[in-house]
């Protein structure tokens, strides 16, 4: 049952159940033929990564004249050159860059797993301790994997994760629209 009184306001959203599944149905579409072109979908990721930083790049460049003193001058300067730098090198090799990004995502996986085993057990005793644990558990098998599989799983790893996140996604957005319709 939906709360009226939350700060958000549903009513509106009700209004436009129908918006929500409809974009729930293209996100899903999305991620079906990301699902069926893994490395595709590799290569777009790696792509809106290398665009984001160049972004950031610019950005950073352009702040730096914007602050005082040489010094943050030249901090803001180097930061925003070595965004574009990334940047640029992401557009020409994205096969490199979907290697070193899905080496990190294995990496951060792991320590984030590690971190969560350690929440859950310096939590033990507390309800719900042992599901902390199992998240941190297969949290940290899904970077062994991906660190054993490294580098041929680049290929096929940020498409699968894209994939995921827009089934995921188109899911509960569907299911979201459908509950504010009843």
């Amino acid at each position: 049952m939906l709360d009226e009184t939350r700060p958000v306001r549903f009513s509106e959203l009700r209004a436009k159940w129908g918006w929500l599944v409809a974009l729930g149905v293209i996100m899903l579409i999305f991620g079906g033929i990301a699902l069926a072109n893994l490395f595709l979908a590799t290569v777009v990721s790696v792509y809106y990564v290398g665009a984001l930083m160049l972004v950031a790049g610019a950005l950073h460049v352009a702040h730096a004249f914007q602050v005082r003193g040489w010094e943050s001058v030249l901090f803001w300067a180097l930061s925003g050159l070595l965004y574009l730098m990334a940047g640029l090198l992401t557009f020409a090799n994205p096969l490199l860059a979907s290697a070193i990004l899905t080496l990190l995502i294995g990496a951060a996986l792991l320590f984030a797993g590690l971190v969560r085993l350690w929440v859950g057990f310096k939590l033990k005793g507390a309800e719900g301790w042992g599901w902390i644990v199992l998240s941190g558990v297969v949290t940290m098998l899904a970077g062994i994997i991906i660190a054993i599989g490294w580098p041929v799983n680049s290929l096929w790893i940020l498409g699968l994760f894209l994939a995921i996140d827009l089934i995921m996604q188109g899911w509960s957005l569907v299911a979201l629209g459908l509950a504010l319709k009843r």
